[in-house]
């Protein structure tokens, strides 16, 4: 794995240990209007971030046609808003580790989904790799005594974790991590906001005790801020079919945090389920492998940000030989790329067959032109000593 990927993976897998531990800090946010705590993480995460996107860093939002609006409002409504309410809804009638393992399938169904949408079949790697930490997150959570209603609210949280991370692609190459973020957010606050009026009135929002605060501090500050505009720096780098594997974070994470601040156990089915965990993630993302492991789906950022670089699959990683694709041959003459022409070679010049061509290239070095020039210059003049013979 090459070092751009590795920073995708560090990235991704702390975003999401990030959200993980927050499903702790949501068990004390139990007796807070759910719209109005989720309006002010949001909101105070958005301003957060104004300051990080420097002078001219919402320039381009500009960009952004209706259909991009369209598409972070639903990101936002299904994979955040959504995300949670169906989350809390699902604890009514069923225990925590049913939502959480259903949730756990999501690296399988982006597996599958986002191939087929491009046209393309799974990634057998990334397949087996999503197999496994499915496993292991349902080995780390167990499963507990659910209704019906649990299960139904349950695949609606794992369709908005789905759909966090699929429809947020097309905009993150016109915005890139940060303001990204910062956008969804606003557009999550609001729309969390226009909720908590609609099913709570003027009571949606009232004065936080400490440990309210704290947590959605916690919620604003981390998960939000810190842990999103990690995961897309992540899907940037190791594309979103990659990048969904480290879901398996989040139960590992949400064992540990309970373990260290509730006292819950962490026993042998936690330590086994995060190996298992650990091991499809490595096995999906090619961690342990010298082969190529840039996806081709990784996220290429707009033009005029070049502070990222991305490695796209038919580039040789860093470190690795630039072997020949299929129907390549080395030995062969390469055929002529977009941007190159075939200039007519004098008679006599090349290997002696008549009607050779020379390559040149439309903006070449001004030092190929004057060779060719040179070239054509020493021909007239022989053909001209040739008459006077």
């Amino acid at each position: 794995m090459n070092a751009n990927s590795l920073r995708g993976v560090l990235t991704v897998t702390l975003a999401y240990a990030l959200v993980g531990a927050s499903f702790t800090a949501n068990s004390l946010l139990g007796a807070y209007p759910y719209a109005g705590g989720q309006a002010i993480r949001y909101g105070a995460a958005c301003l957060l971030l104004l300051p990080l996107l420097g002078r001219g860093g919402a320039a381009p939002l500009r960009l952004l046609t209706a259909r991009h609006w369209l598409r972070l409002a639903v990101l936002a409504a299904v994979g955040m808003v959504g995300f949670n309410l169906a989350v809390l809804a699902a604890e009514r009638t069923a225990e925590p580790a049913v939502p959480g393992v259903l949730v756990g399938c999501a690296p399988v169904v982006v597996a599958v989904l986002v191939p087929l949408a491009a046209g393309r079949g799974p990634s057998r790697a990334v397949l087996y790799g999503a197999l496994l930490v499915t496993a292991g997150a349902f080995t780390v959570q167990g499963w507990g005594r659910t209704e019906a209603a649990g299960i139904g609210w349950s695949l609606a949280a794992l369709a908005g974790e789905v759909g966090f991370t699929v429809l947020a692609v097309p905009v993150l190459r016109i915005l890139g991590p940060k303001l990204l973020t910062a956008a969804v957010c606003a557009v999550g606050a609001a729309e969390a906001a226009l909720l908590g009026l609609l099913v709570d009135g003027a009571g949606f929002v009232r004065m936080p005790t400490g440990v309210e605060a704290g947590a959605l501090v916690w919620q604003a500050v981390l998960a939000t801020v810190v842990g999103f505009v990690l995961f897309y720096m992540g899907v940037q780098r190791i594309g979103v079919e990659r990048a969904t594997l480290f879901t398996g974070a989040i139960p590992v994470a949400a064992a540990l945090s309970a373990a260290l601040v509730a006292g819950a156990a962490f026993g042998l089915p936690q330590v086994a389920g995060s190996l298992l965990v650990g091991a499809g993630a490595a096995l999906g993302t090619g961690l342990f492998t010298r082969t190529k492991t840039a996806s081709a789906a990784a996220v290429q950022e707009h033009a005029r940000d070049e502070g990222r670089v991305v490695v796209h699959g038919h580039v040789a990683a860093a470190g690795q030989p630039d072997e020949p694709r299929a129907g390549q041959d080395p030995l062969r003459a390469d055929a002529l790329a977009a941007k190159e022409q075939p200039v007519a070679g004098a008679p006599g010049d090349g290997d002696g067959h008549r009607g050779g061509e020379v390559v040149a290239e439309e903006h070449g070095p001004a030092r190929r032109q004057g060779l060719v020039e040179a070239g054509r210059t020493a021909q007239r003049e022989r053909l001209g000593d040739d008459r006077l013979g």
